[in-house]
Protein backbone atom coordinates (compact mmCIF):
# COMPACT_ATOMS: atom_id res chain seq x y z
CA UNK A 1 0.00 0.00 0.00
CA UNK A 2 1.44 3.35 -1.01
CA UNK A 3 -0.30 5.20 1.85
CA UNK A 4 0.92 3.91 5.21
CA UNK A 5 -1.45 6.05 7.27
CA UNK A 6 -3.69 9.09 7.22
CA UNK A 7 -3.53 11.84 9.82
CA UNK A 8 -6.68 13.95 10.27
CA UNK A 9 -5.01 16.51 12.52
CA UNK A 10 -6.57 18.57 15.30
CA UNK A 11 -7.88 22.12 15.40
CA UNK A 12 -5.81 24.40 17.65
CA UNK A 13 -6.93 27.86 18.76
CA UNK A 14 -3.86 30.11 18.79
CA UNK A 15 -5.78 32.91 20.44
CA UNK A 16 -8.42 35.43 19.45
CA UNK A 17 -10.35 32.75 17.60
CA UNK A 18 -7.51 32.12 15.12
CA UNK A 19 -7.68 28.36 14.51
CA UNK A 20 -5.17 26.18 12.69
CA UNK A 21 -5.23 22.53 11.70
CA UNK A 22 -2.21 20.78 13.25
CA UNK A 23 -1.14 17.58 11.48
CA UNK A 24 2.31 17.07 13.05
CA UNK A 25 3.37 16.03 15.58
CA UNK A 26 0.81 13.26 16.03
CA UNK A 27 0.68 10.34 18.42
CA UNK A 28 1.07 7.93 15.48
CA UNK A 29 3.62 10.01 13.57
CA UNK A 30 6.09 12.30 15.28
CA UNK A 31 7.88 13.41 12.12
CA UNK A 32 8.17 12.98 8.35
CA UNK A 33 11.78 13.32 7.31
CA UNK A 34 13.05 16.42 9.15
CA UNK A 35 9.54 17.93 9.46
CA UNK A 36 8.33 17.77 13.06
CA UNK A 37 5.49 20.31 12.91
CA UNK A 38 2.81 20.98 10.29
CA UNK A 39 0.19 23.71 10.68
CA UNK A 40 -2.38 24.64 8.03
CA UNK A 41 -4.08 27.98 8.66
CA UNK A 42 -7.04 29.42 6.77
CA UNK A 43 -8.39 30.31 4.44
CA UNK A 44 -9.64 32.88 6.96
CA UNK A 45 -10.89 36.39 6.26
CA UNK A 46 -9.05 38.95 8.35
CA UNK A 47 -11.21 41.99 9.06
CA UNK A 48 -10.28 45.36 10.57
CA UNK A 49 -10.37 45.39 14.37
CA UNK A 50 -9.82 41.64 14.81
CA UNK A 51 -6.41 40.88 16.32
CA UNK A 52 -4.80 37.62 15.20
CA UNK A 53 -1.25 38.91 15.68
CA UNK A 54 1.26 36.46 17.13
CA UNK A 55 3.25 38.30 19.81
CA UNK A 56 7.00 37.77 20.26
CA UNK A 57 7.91 34.21 21.24
CA UNK A 58 11.12 32.14 21.20
CA UNK A 59 12.40 29.06 19.34
CA UNK A 60 15.44 26.81 19.62
CA UNK A 61 16.74 23.80 17.68
CA UNK A 62 14.54 24.17 14.61
CA UNK A 63 13.89 26.11 11.43
CA UNK A 64 10.45 27.56 10.71
CA UNK A 65 9.30 27.42 7.09
CA UNK A 66 6.46 29.82 6.25
CA UNK A 67 4.57 29.68 2.93
CA UNK A 68 1.45 31.62 1.97
CA UNK A 69 -1.14 30.79 -0.67
CA UNK A 70 -2.99 34.06 0.00
CA UNK A 71 -2.61 37.09 2.25
CA UNK A 72 0.36 38.71 3.95
CA UNK A 73 2.20 38.67 7.29
CA UNK A 74 4.87 40.94 8.73
CA UNK A 75 7.76 38.99 10.27
CA UNK A 76 10.03 40.69 12.82
CA UNK A 77 12.74 38.98 14.85
CA UNK A 78 15.46 39.54 17.42
CA UNK A 79 18.08 39.74 14.65
CA UNK A 80 16.45 42.98 13.54
CA UNK A 81 14.80 41.39 10.49
CA UNK A 82 11.64 42.98 9.16
CA UNK A 83 10.20 41.03 6.25
CA UNK A 84 6.81 41.19 4.59
CA UNK A 85 5.77 37.61 3.83
CA UNK A 86 3.64 37.31 0.70
CA UNK A 87 2.23 34.41 -1.35
CA UNK A 88 4.68 32.14 -3.14
CA UNK A 89 7.80 33.11 -1.18
CA UNK A 90 9.70 30.82 1.18
CA UNK A 91 10.75 32.27 4.53
CA UNK A 92 13.26 30.08 6.36
CA UNK A 93 14.10 31.12 9.92
CA UNK A 94 16.83 29.09 11.61
CA UNK A 95 16.42 29.30 15.38
CA UNK A 96 19.57 27.39 16.31
CA UNK A 97 20.63 28.38 19.83
CA UNK A 98 17.74 30.83 20.08
CA UNK A 99 15.65 33.45 18.29
CA UNK A 100 12.55 35.50 19.12
CA UNK A 101 10.04 36.61 16.49
CA UNK A 102 6.56 38.01 15.97
CA UNK A 103 4.04 37.62 13.14
CA UNK A 104 1.60 40.49 12.72
CA UNK A 105 -0.88 42.03 10.31
CA UNK A 106 1.04 44.39 8.01
CA UNK A 107 0.42 48.08 8.61
CA UNK A 108 -0.82 48.66 5.06
CA UNK A 109 -3.60 46.11 5.65
CA UNK A 110 -4.73 47.37 9.08
CA UNK A 111 -7.95 48.82 7.68
CA UNK A 112 -8.51 46.23 4.95
CA UNK A 113 -10.27 42.87 4.82
CA UNK A 114 -8.18 40.15 3.21
CA UNK A 115 -7.84 36.35 3.17
CA UNK A 116 -4.92 34.67 4.93
CA UNK A 117 -4.10 31.10 3.93
CA UNK A 118 -0.89 29.15 4.23
CA UNK A 119 1.32 26.56 5.88
CA UNK A 120 3.84 26.90 8.68
CA UNK A 121 6.18 23.96 9.14
CA UNK A 122 9.07 23.27 11.48
CA UNK A 123 12.19 21.39 10.46
CA UNK A 124 14.31 19.86 13.23
CA UNK A 125 17.93 20.85 12.80
CA UNK A 126 20.48 18.02 12.70
CA UNK A 127 22.22 17.41 16.00
CA UNK A 128 25.46 19.06 14.91
CA UNK A 129 23.60 22.25 13.96
CA UNK A 130 21.11 22.56 16.85
CA UNK A 131 23.20 25.30 18.45
CA UNK A 132 24.10 27.22 15.29
CA UNK A 133 23.72 30.98 15.13
CA UNK A 134 20.18 32.12 14.32
CA UNK A 135 19.44 33.40 10.82
CA UNK A 136 16.59 34.41 8.53
CA UNK A 137 16.50 33.92 4.76
CA UNK A 138 13.72 35.25 2.50
CA UNK A 139 13.44 33.69 -0.96
CA UNK A 140 10.98 35.66 -3.11
CA UNK A 141 8.30 33.92 -5.16
CA UNK A 142 10.02 34.82 -8.44
CA UNK A 143 13.15 32.88 -7.40
CA UNK A 144 11.27 29.62 -6.75
CA UNK A 145 11.56 27.23 -9.73
CA UNK A 146 8.26 26.26 -11.35
CA UNK A 147 7.64 23.68 -14.05
CA UNK A 148 4.73 22.11 -15.92
CA UNK A 149 4.65 18.32 -15.93
CA UNK A 150 1.73 17.28 -18.09
CA UNK A 151 -1.40 18.44 -16.25
CA UNK A 152 0.50 19.31 -13.06
CA UNK A 153 2.11 22.62 -12.14
CA UNK A 154 4.94 22.04 -9.66
CA UNK A 155 6.80 24.62 -7.59
CA UNK A 156 9.98 23.24 -5.97
CA UNK A 157 10.01 25.23 -2.73
CA UNK A 158 12.85 23.39 -0.97
CA UNK A 159 15.29 20.75 -2.19
CA UNK A 160 15.35 19.13 -5.63
CA UNK A 161 12.73 17.34 -7.74
CA UNK A 162 12.04 16.68 -11.41
CA UNK A 163 15.49 17.89 -12.42
CA UNK A 164 15.34 21.33 -10.79
CA UNK A 165 16.69 22.61 -7.49
CA UNK A 166 15.33 25.32 -5.21
CA UNK A 167 17.68 28.10 -4.09
CA UNK A 168 16.50 27.41 -0.51
CA UNK A 169 19.28 25.46 1.20
CA UNK A 170 18.20 23.19 4.08
CA UNK A 171 20.65 21.68 6.57
CA UNK A 172 19.72 18.09 5.61
CA UNK A 173 18.26 16.45 2.48
CA UNK A 174 14.74 17.90 2.36
CA UNK A 175 11.96 18.25 -0.20
CA UNK A 176 8.93 20.54 -0.17
CA UNK A 177 6.68 20.90 -3.24
CA UNK A 178 3.56 22.92 -4.04
CA UNK A 179 1.57 21.04 -6.71
CA UNK A 180 -1.56 22.10 -8.57
CA UNK A 181 -3.45 19.47 -10.56
CA UNK A 182 -6.00 20.19 -13.23
CA UNK A 183 -9.31 18.32 -13.13
CA UNK A 184 -8.59 14.80 -14.33
CA UNK A 185 -4.87 15.46 -13.99
CA UNK A 186 -2.11 13.27 -12.61
CA UNK A 187 1.50 13.41 -11.46
CA UNK A 188 3.94 10.50 -11.35
CA UNK A 189 6.04 10.97 -8.24
CA UNK A 190 9.34 9.08 -8.42
CA UNK A 191 10.94 7.36 -5.45
CA UNK A 192 13.04 10.00 -3.71
CA UNK A 193 16.29 9.14 -1.98
CA UNK A 194 19.11 10.89 -0.18
CA UNK A 195 22.50 11.56 -1.73
CA UNK A 196 24.34 9.49 0.89
CA UNK A 197 26.24 6.32 0.02
CA UNK A 198 23.28 4.16 1.07
CA UNK A 199 20.80 6.19 -1.03
CA UNK A 200 18.49 6.30 1.99
CA UNK A 201 14.82 6.47 0.94
CA UNK A 202 13.07 9.71 1.86
CA UNK A 203 10.18 9.75 4.27
CA UNK A 204 7.37 11.59 2.46
CA UNK A 205 3.84 12.81 3.09
CA UNK A 206 1.23 14.38 0.82
CA UNK A 207 -1.29 16.94 2.06
CA UNK A 208 -4.21 17.99 -0.17
CA UNK A 209 -4.72 21.65 0.68
CA UNK A 210 -7.74 21.90 -1.62
CA UNK A 211 -9.65 19.03 -3.22
CA UNK A 212 -9.60 15.27 -2.75
CA UNK A 213 -6.91 13.23 -4.50
CA UNK A 214 -6.05 9.59 -5.18
CA UNK A 215 -2.64 8.07 -4.51
CA UNK A 216 -2.33 4.81 -6.44
CA UNK A 217 -6.13 4.44 -6.31
CA UNK A 218 -6.26 5.16 -2.57
CA UNK A 219 -8.50 8.13 -1.78
CA UNK A 220 -7.05 10.92 0.34
CA UNK A 221 -9.52 13.61 1.38
CA UNK A 222 -8.63 17.29 1.52
CA UNK A 223 -6.91 18.38 4.76
CA UNK A 224 -5.66 14.87 5.56
CA UNK A 225 -1.91 14.18 5.70
CA UNK A 226 -1.09 10.94 3.87
CA UNK A 227 2.20 9.37 4.96
CA UNK A 228 3.74 7.37 2.11
CA UNK A 229 5.74 4.18 2.06
CA UNK A 230 9.41 5.23 1.74
CA UNK A 231 11.25 4.48 -1.48
CA UNK A 232 8.18 3.66 -3.57
CA UNK A 233 7.07 5.67 -6.63
CA UNK A 234 3.40 6.68 -6.68
CA UNK A 235 0.90 8.30 -9.03
CA UNK A 236 -1.26 11.13 -7.74
CA UNK A 237 -4.53 11.83 -9.56
CA UNK A 238 -7.44 14.22 -9.06
CA UNK A 239 -10.94 14.04 -10.53
CA UNK A 240 -11.48 17.72 -9.76
CA UNK A 241 -8.81 20.41 -9.62
CA UNK A 242 -6.66 20.08 -6.51
CA UNK A 243 -3.71 21.66 -4.76
CA UNK A 244 -1.35 19.70 -2.56
CA UNK A 245 1.86 20.01 -0.61
CA UNK A 246 4.49 17.28 -0.54
CA UNK A 247 6.96 17.31 2.35
CA UNK A 248 9.71 15.04 3.58
CA UNK A 249 13.34 14.11 3.32
CA UNK A 250 16.00 12.02 4.98
CA UNK A 251 15.01 10.54 8.36
CA UNK A 252 16.04 12.45 11.46
CA UNK A 253 19.41 11.59 12.98
CA UNK A 254 17.70 10.70 16.26
CA UNK A 255 14.57 11.37 18.33
CA UNK A 256 13.58 14.92 19.21
CA UNK A 257 11.94 16.39 22.28
CA UNK A 258 9.26 18.96 21.41
CA UNK A 259 7.72 21.24 24.01
CA UNK A 260 5.94 24.50 23.28
CA UNK A 261 8.17 26.32 20.75
CA UNK A 262 11.34 24.38 21.54
CA UNK A 263 12.87 21.38 19.77
CA UNK A 264 16.00 19.60 20.94
CA UNK A 265 17.66 16.20 21.06
CA UNK A 266 18.45 16.96 24.73
CA UNK A 267 15.73 17.32 27.37
CA UNK A 268 17.92 19.47 29.59
CA UNK A 269 18.30 21.97 26.73
CA UNK A 270 14.54 22.52 26.67
CA UNK A 271 14.55 23.13 30.42
CA UNK A 272 17.38 25.63 29.96
CA UNK A 273 15.52 27.43 27.14
CA UNK A 274 12.36 27.68 29.25
CA UNK A 275 14.33 29.23 32.09
CA UNK A 276 15.97 31.62 29.65
CA UNK A 277 12.64 32.79 28.24
CA UNK A 278 11.15 33.21 31.69
CA UNK A 279 14.09 35.48 32.56
CA UNK A 280 13.79 37.22 29.15
CA UNK A 281 17.35 36.27 28.21
CA UNK A 282 16.64 34.85 24.73
CA UNK A 283 16.40 38.19 22.99
CA UNK A 284 13.86 40.86 22.10
CA UNK A 285 12.25 41.98 18.90
CA UNK A 286 13.26 45.63 18.37
CA UNK A 287 10.34 47.99 18.96
CA UNK A 288 8.16 45.33 20.62
CA UNK A 289 7.36 45.13 24.33
CA UNK A 290 4.73 42.36 24.31
CA UNK A 291 5.61 38.68 24.60
CA UNK A 292 3.93 35.29 24.95
CA UNK A 293 4.64 33.80 28.39
CA UNK A 294 5.57 30.19 29.03
CA UNK A 295 2.67 27.74 29.30
CA UNK A 296 1.48 27.13 32.85
CA UNK A 297 2.15 23.40 32.51
CA UNK A 298 5.92 23.18 32.32
CA UNK A 299 8.13 20.66 30.56
CA UNK A 300 9.01 17.66 32.73
CA UNK A 301 12.11 15.75 31.62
Amino acid sequence: MAVLQRLDGNDKDLGGGFTVRRLLPAARQRSVGPFVFFDHFGPVTEVPGVDHDVRPHPHIGLATVTYLFEGATMHRDSLGTQQLIEPGAINWMTAGRGIVHSERRPEHLKDTSFVNHGLQLWVALPGEHEEDEASFVHTPAAAIPQLQIGSAQVRVLVGAAFGVTSPVRPATPTVYLDVQLQAGGNLALPAMRGDDAAQTPFELAVYPVQGDIHIDQQTVAANVLAVLQPGVPVRITAQQSARLALVGGAPLDGPRNIWWNFVSSRKERIVQAAQGWEAQRLGQVPGESEFIPLPEQRFTP
